[in-house]
């Protein structure tokens, strides 16, 4: 085959694209990179120069602050509990909820779908939630931050329209050889929904991981805070250790400013590490099971 001809205008828009993807990214990561600079950097760096990407002064006094004590080991473990944990919940849910869901001769299949999303547009409220926390004795313990949203109604339908995708012809061969529901679930189903169960494995584990008002609502036990709780917490001294340093002036005041940049670092890069083994099912299992209804 002869080299494919190119037009002066799709070079041109070749070009066009790469620097404007380029841009687009650097966009992304120059905040972040700057974000990691100036939790090693000094107020007085911070305050000095608007933005930087290489610190002049190399300083580990906000970590030295964030980890002085035992208490933000503690709920990286509270935290990394509620994810793993409420991620299974979860995903396990959401699987067996779809699974049956995804047949058009369940009886009662649409009521239940339809009742299904009307929780999508519409929801109890913030103080109905919390007394139904209180009532079933889940105040103060992590259950409270993993049962209330076992199940995400939005990736349940994604979910759902994925397993209505699988070719019929696979059941009927599995049903053949002997297969009853749950071993065809088990051995044929869920091995082909890797790339949507990784992804929403994803989505789960995030939402998570990120979760700090459902633990400022049900949680006061302070040993039971989960990160990101904790770090709202670390800056919230650091803040008022300025106010005291203002009227004590032999104490030293922890660097407010380069804290609140490494309380965003200590809180990203854990969840942030666990993308690269999922990417290559994310974009594909998004798509998967978006498009039929």
């Amino acid at each position: 085959m002869g080299k494919q001809y190119r037009s002066t205008s799709e070079k041109i828009f070749d070009v066009f694209n790469y620097v404007f993807l380029a841009l687009f990214g650097l966009m992304a990561v120059l905040p972040f990179i700057f974000v990691i600079s100036g939790s090693f950097a000094t107020d007085a760096e911070i305050t000095k120069r608007a933005v930087f990407l290489i610190p002049k002064t190399f300083s580990l006094d906000a970590y030295k602050f964030i980890f002085s004590t035992d208490t933000i080991m503690r709920s990286i473990g509270v935290s990394i509990y509620v994810t793993v944990i409420g991620t299974i919940v979860n995903l396990f849910f959401t699987v067996t909820m779809a699974y049956p869901m995804a047949r058009r001769n369940l009886m009662g299949r649409n009521m239940i779908l339809n009742l299904v999303i009307f929780t999508m547009l519409f929801g109890g409220g913030m103080i109905p939630t919390y007394l139904v926390i209180r009532e079933l004795h889940l105040l103060d313990t992590l259950n409270s931050l993993i049962l209330p949203g076992a199940i995400s109604a939005f990736n349940l339908i994604i979910v759902k329209n994925f397993f209505q995708e699988l070719p019929p012809g696979l059941e009927e061969a599995a049903k053949i050889d002997g297969c009853n529901e749950l071993s065809l679930l088990w051995k044929i189903v869920l091995p082909l929904s890797k790339p949507v169960l990784a992804t929403f494995t994803l989505f789960y584990a995030v939402g998570h991981w990120n979760n700090f008002f459902s633990a400022l609502l049900y949680i006061n036990d302070p040993s039971k805070w989960p990160l990101q709780v904790m770090l709202r917490q670390i800056v919230m001294l650091s803040q008022s250790a300025g106010d005291m340093s203002s009227m004590d002036p032999t104490f030293v005041q922890p660097p407010e400013q380069s804290i609140k940049m490494a309380v965003i670092v200590v809180g990203t890069i854990p969840i942030l590490c666990v993308y690269p083994f999922l990417q290559k099912h994310f974009a594909k299992g998004v798509l998967l099971g978006s498009i039929k209804g």
